[in-house]
Order: C-alpha cells, then sequence, then structure tokens
C-alpha cells in the first residue's frame, strides 16, 4: 500500500490532535463524550485545536502510537480563501479493523477514494490549505453524520439519539459501513457500540474538528470560504437520464446540493473550467452531495461548499489500485482548477469576476 508522498517543499505539513485513537482516545472516556454527537450539527464555525506533524505506514501495519486521524497541509501563507478536503482517500487501515475483517486487501479498498489527495496536492501551493483524513471510509465515514448506524450490525442496543434508518444506513454504508463496494460485507461477526464510539471520536471527530477550523479561519481571514469537498467515482456508474434510461455520468460530478450548498455562480465556474479542459461534466446527478457538502455548505454564512466527483478511470487502474499516467494530467487540470476560482466573491455582483 502506497503512502502519503512527501509533501510539496512550500508547504506546512500539521495535524488536528496529538495524536490518534490509540492514544488520544480511551474507550471508556469516549463514551462519556457520545452526548456530543446528538443531532446533525455536532461540528460547529467554532471549535479550535492543535498541530504537530507526523509520517504514515503502508496497509497492514499497525499506525504509529504518534500517527493523527487527520493531515493538514498549509500553504506558508493563505492566500485563496479555498479549503480542499478529502475525507475519503484515507490508506492506514488500524489493526482493529484489519483483525476483524476477512477481506482481502484489494475488496478492502474497493470504496477507497485512491490517490484522490494527490489529484488535489497542489491546493497548498496555490495558497490554499488541504485537509485528508489519514482513515479509510471503511473505518468511519467522516462523509456522513457522525451516528449513522446499522443496529444489525451490533450486539448491543443502540443509544436512542442514534440514527438507525435512513437510505445510506439501509445500503450498508452508514458511518460504519456494513459492505465495501459490491455488496461485500466486512465484518463476519457482530461489533460492540464502544466500537462505533472509539472510531467516531477518536476519528470522526479530529477530521472534522480540523476542517471546520480551516474553514473558519479562511472564512474570518477572506470574508468568506469556498469548501472543495473531493472525491473520486467508480468508470462504470450510470444515472438514469429524461428518458428513462441509464446513461454514464461523465468524467466528473459537481455536487451543490441542487444549488443548496454554494452559490450557483461557483457551480457554473467550475463547470466552465473543467469543460473547457476536455472534461464531460454533470451536475448533482447521482452525486448531489455528501454530509460535508450539505452540512458546512451555508452561503447565507459565508461558506460555499461544492462536492467534486473525479471518474476513476482517468487516472487509475481500478482493478489494480494503481496509479496510471493520466493521473499526472487530472492533478495538472485540478490545479488550473483550483486556481481558476481564485477570483470567484459571492459578494461581487454575480459573484464572479468573468
Amino acid at each position: 500500500m502506497d503512502e502519503f508522498a512527501d509533501s510539496p517543499p512550500d508547504s506546512i505539513e500539521s495535524d488536528a490532535s496529538s495524536g490518534n485513537a490509540a492514544d488520544g482516545v480511551n474507550r471508556n472516556a469516549a463514551q462519556g463524550t457520545v452526548q456530543r454527537a446528538l443531532g446533525a450539527d455536532v461540528t460547529g464555525f467554532s471549535e479550535r485545536s492543535g498541530r504537530a506533524s507526523f509520517g504514515a505506514p503502508p496497509l497492514g501495519k499497525a499506525p504509529p502510537e504518534s500517527l493523527p486521524p487527520v493531515r493538514v497541509l498549509q500553504p506558508v501563507r493563505q492566500t485563496l480563501p479555498i479549503v480542499v478536503s478529502s475525507p475519503h482517500s484515507g490508506r492506514h487501515y488500524p489493526a482493529d479493523l484489519l483483525a476483524r475483517t476477512g477481506l482481502d486487501e484489494r475488496t478492502l479498498r474497493s470504496s477507497e477514494d485512491s490517490f484522490v489527495d494527490e489529484l488535489f496536492a497542489a491546493a497548498p501551493e496555490l495558497g490554499a490549505p488541504l485537509v485528508t483524513a489519514t482513515f479509510p471510509r471503511v473505518y468511519v465515514d467522516a462523509n456522513r453524520e457522525p451516528y449513522e448506524l446499522d443496529p444489525a450490525m451490533f450486539s448491543d442496543p443502540l443509544p436512542d439519539y442514534v440514527t438507525t434508518r435512513n437510505a445510506r444506513i439501509a445500503a450498508g454504508l452508514g458511518t460504519i459501513a456494513r459492505v465495501v463496494s459490491n455488496a461485500v460485507p466486512v465484518y463476519a461477526g457482530k461489533l460492540a457500540f464502544e466500537d462505533a464510539v472509539y472510531r467516531i471520536e477518536g476519528y470522526w471527530r479530529p477530521f472534522h474538528t480540523a476542517l471546520t477550523e480551516a474553514i473558519e479561519t479562511t472564512r474570518d481571514r477572506f470574508g468568506f470560504c469556498v469548501l472543495v469537498d473531493a472525491h473520486s467515482m467508480p468508470s462504470n456508474v450510470q444515472t438514469v437520464g429524461a428518458d428513462g434510461r441509464s446513461h454514464p455520468v461523465g468524467d466528473i460530478v459537481l455536487g451543490d446540493c441542487h444549488g443548496t450548498s454554494c452559490s450557483p455562480v461557483l457551480t457554473g465556474r467550475i463547470e466552465r473550467l473543467l469543460g473547457h479542459q476536455g472534461y464531460r461534466v454533470r451536475r448533482n446527478a447521482p452525486y448531489a452531495g455528501g454530509y460535508v457538502t450539505r452540512h458546512y455548505g451555508r452561503p447565507d454564512l459565508g461558506v460555499h461548499a461544492l462536492q467534486i466527483e473525479v471518474k476513476r478511470g482517468l487516472y487509475m487502474d481500478e482493478r489494480r489500485l494503481e496509479r496510471t499516467a493520466g493521473l499526472q494530467r487530472v492533478a495538472a487540470d485540478m490545479r488550473r482548477a483550483i486556481a481558476g476560482l481564485a477570483t470567484f466573491d459571492p459578494r461581487r455582483p454575480l459573484g464572479d469576476a468573468d
């Protein structure tokens, strides 16, 4: 399993936690904090955290005690009102997950947004922070509400505040995933609720604390913030068209929660930028935006969140889970897209300088 690429020389690597779940969260202590998870708005624009540098091991090795669950690459000086997040590109699999699943590495990694953090690695060089999860979504999904859990996965009853029914949970893709791609079950046995608390409080929450801090700092500095939430999608994904038939989704899907998470001018600008680079771009179908986009996208409060889904076949071998020559090209195009947002300002008439 590949480790994170070295940080660009003109960026500062930091994290939002003094340690990972192994040394920073005692399971019993974590259970005492679950009341913070009530409701969806568990992370507002007010939390702060410390920073410290760290490294990362490959898949199959227990992370060192000092490995935090979130990696933040800060520019030497932030010059863009942009924050880029990558909640699903983490590829450092905790030992307790590896001990509980019988899946092989390829299957376990099938739901990973492999190398997306590398596609957007130019953000710090351009003047924008990049916030990435180091843990995989199959362990705990940072793009879900904190407590969306399937009761059938647990050996003990779940507290009343836990969300136990919605479409994501029914599909096996709650905060703790029941399945990976192609509906393959992750676990042969059941988990305890304290396992979920450990993951949510020790991994999910530090990621959102770091993301909240980056957004709030950016908004305080520039008067607004553009959040680009970066993801990837399988090449075989299709969507139903107006004719009732299935059609390929194209190369890139932009999700703005159907116009509610950001200015439509922002969506239009990134759509043009990517279209001019030769990509087939769709809006909101089949990906309108997950928890990150819905939760942080508050244009009335000066935060404009846009989800970007990139077709994996453009930059990687989806069967081997390896980079292809296309990664360099797509990364260069994402660099140009981020740079192209530099003059967007929702406070201007039409919100655009084009």
